[in-house]
């Protein structure tokens, strides 16, 4: 199993956390985040979810923080990702500190690849709505991103989810 602590770069020195989830909640919260989450818990991994907030604390600027901080970010890409404003900027947040030296792996969850990098389907249609509400930097900004999570080698989830030793050596 890959290791997951001990490794001396200035990088991996600053984390606070092993793993920082990327997920659009409605989609993937109560069954497949949380067998992942409980999964690299059970492993010894500490993880941060958007439901660790601190009560009382402005989101924006805790979850960006936790993603700074964490050695590795985990991407869930599900049919709704793209809907989420939220989710879009985690994603560019975790792309700019991949370029740190931060570990990504994307997982696409029921949905392929080629979607999120080209922008198709649910996700070509919500960056259209996007467009309508928001900066067209912040936009072309997402589009990047997605575009780079879609040519990054990732896992691939349909229907069923089994985590073993093999998902941990990914990460």
């Amino acid at each position: 199993m890959a290791s997951l602590r001990g490794s001396s770069s200035s990088f991996t020195q600053h984390c606070k956390y092993d793993v920082f989830l990327s997920f659009r909640g409605k989609d993937t919260r109560t069954g497949f985040i949380s067998f992942l989450d409980g999964f690299l818990c059970d492993k010894g991994i500490n993880t941060f979810m958007d439901e660790k907030l601190p009560i009382g604390e402005e989101i924006t600027a805790e979850l960006l923080e936790a993603i700074e901080s964490s050695r590795i970010s985990i991407i869930v890409f599900s049919e709704n990702y793209a809907s989420s404003a939220w989710c879009l900027d985690e994603l560019v947040k975790i792309f700019e500190c991949k370029k740190n030296g931060q570990i990504v792996l994307p997982i696409f969850y029921e949905i392929d690849p080629s979607v999120v990098r080209n922008q198709k389907e649910k996700y070509g249609e919500a960056l259209d709505k996007h467009e309508q509400n928001f900066n067209m930097n912040k936009v072309r900004r997402w589009r990047v991103a997605l575009k780079e999570a879609g040519n990054t080698c990732g896992r691939h989830y349909k229907k069923e989810y089994v985590f073993n030793d093999y998902f941990v050596i990914s990460i």
